[in-house]
């Protein structure tokens, strides 16, 4: 006999979510992480002065509020106070006043050309209305929606380019541009399908949810689902990298949040040689180049209304953005690159110590791309807030290369798990019926790399519980309500 019913090699948020979902169902279940510490990109840690808390990967998580799983976990009681900016994202303009997404749809069009206003309230309107019906279907594998109507309206808007949905919803330049620096969040080529499907989700949320931040870092959130782990009687071992299937303590299933490449590796010898194949040609897309800031006091912006929100898009207009993110894509990065920037402290005064600030910024780069890109992306910073540069204290640079050898699953800087392209977008990792399972019973893969892909939601993972659960039952097994 063993002591464990059930094994999660991962701690990330979907490998996390796994672990509690098969404890809920009664199994006995242990967590390997190769890492010092849990979370992966979910995660906190002093990259720069004392004092300073940064998240090296994700820090806001609109997706996370909107996961059908997560609002089912009491969160709450394990510690996770969420933070909402007075907006949730701020688009400033070189020759402008910033857009600024609203919570409020109707504020939200009240900023944007008259011409295009009412255009702005029919499209995002009445999605946003019903978000959480939207995220039941959105957030799930490929199957019968249960709200077919609300899914088909969805869909004439998602199943086109970004580029291209902006110009045909919008005429004025402050909506597109608008539209464009969320849509940039799905690393795809803007006039490429699926980008808009991507930012019109990510917009929504704002709407519906915000884009809130967790107080005291991205590892809070890690830190409460580890909680709750505990309480069903779960363990998690940091420490310990898992090189081979036999080092798992389980006569029961494995679930992996790795990337596909991993499992083939760790599974050799349980999956067939053409499978592991196919594994292999999974494809991913350009990596993230990012500096973490410790910083004397607030930025500078020229505009104040950037001081609203916590996350800012830096690129301009939707051409620039356009060609801006089409560079990575062709082995370069733009002279001009698009800017995600996040100012944690305009909500939470915990991460600095009085008077200071802490924020990141990055660009999307060529996969594996080893440049330092700090004074290219605080040079577009210095654009928009003259004075930002003497401001730095210090500063901590990832490039895309860096990313991949601080987290494997990160592959050539990937964060997203996996080119989110129409090809696999919903066949991840591979074309099947079941994404989670493998040709062996006990082995399911449960990370970005399943459906419904890249975000810190942790739906990936329940998903790959379910359907281990189908076949490995826990004693005295728990149902959660069906999500679907």
């Amino acid at each position: 006999m063993t002591a464990f019913t059930a094994a999660v090699v991962g701690s990330g948020p979907n490998g996390l979510s796994a672990a509690i979902r098969l404890a809920q169902a009664g199994h006995r279940v242990v967590v390997y992480e190769g890492a010092a510490q849990i979370g992966g990109g979910l995660s906190s840690a002093a990259l720069t002065l004392p004092g300073f808390v940064h998240d090296p990967c994700s820090s806001v998580h609109p997706m996370a509020l909107s996961s059908p799983y997560w609002s089912k976990l009491p969160l709450a009681q394990h510690g996770v106070t969420w933070l909402q900016p007075q907006a949730p994202a701020v688009h400033p303009l070189l020759d402008g006043d910033a857009v600024v997404l609203e919570r409020s749809v109707e504020q939200t069009a009240a900023g944007l050309d008259p011409v295009d206003r009412a255009a702005y309230m029919r499209a995002f309107g009445p999605l946003a209305r019903r978000w959480s019906e939207l995220c039941a279907d959105a957030l799930a594998p490929l199957g019968p929606p249960a709200s077919p109507l609300l899914l088909a309206r969805f869909g004439l808007l998602a199943g086109q380019s970004a580029a291209g949905l902006a110009r045909r919803l919008f005429r004025g330049p402050r909506a597109q541009a608008l539209f464009a620096g969320v849509a940039a969040h799905s690393v795809l080529p803007l006039d490429r399908v699926p980008s808009a499907a991507i930012g019109l989700m990510l917009q929504l949320a704002g709407h519906a949810v915000g884009w809130p931040l967790p107080r005291g870092g991205a590892g809070a959130v890690s830190a409460a689902l580890a909680s709750i782990l505990a309480d069903l009687g779960g363990e998690i071992r940091t420490g310990v990298p898992i090189g081979q299937l036999s080092e798992v303590e389980t006569d029961g299933p494995v679930l992996f949040d790795t990337g596909p490449r991993a499992l083939a590796a760790i599974a050799a010898a349980a999956l067939p040689l053409a499978w592991r194949e196919r594994l292999l040609r999974f494809r991913y897309g350009p990596g993230a180049s990012k500096v973490d800031w410790a910083l004397s006091g607030p930025i500078p912006w020229s505009d104040p209304a950037v001081r609203r929100s916590a996350t800012v898009h830096l690129g301009g207009h939707l051409a620039a953005i356009e060609a801006a993110e089409r560079a990575p894509w062709e082995g370069r990065v733009a002279e001009a690159p698009y800017v995600l920037l996040v100012q944690h402290s305009v909500v939470d005064d915990s991460r600095a110590p009085e008077g200071q600030q802490v924020a990141w910024a990055y660009v999307h780069a060529p996969p594996g791309d080893r440049r330092d890109l700090s004074a290219r992306i605080e040079a577009v910073v210095e654009a928009y807030a003259p004075g930002f540069q003497a401001r730095i204290l210090a500063r901590h640079v990832r490039s895309a290369a860096t990313q991949e050898r601080l987290n494997p699953n990160y592959v050539g800087g990937d964060v997203n798990g996996g080119a989110a392209d129409w090809d696999q977008l919903f066949t991840r990792p591979l074309v099947q019926a079941r994404p989670y399972n493998t040709p062996d019973p006990r082995l399911y893969l449960c990370s970005a790399s399943t459906p419904p892909g890249g975000g810190v939601h942790g739906m990936c993972g329940f998903f790959a519980a379910e359907a281990a659960l189908q076949r490995w039952p826990g004693p005295g097994a728990r149902r959660v309500r069906a999500l679907r």
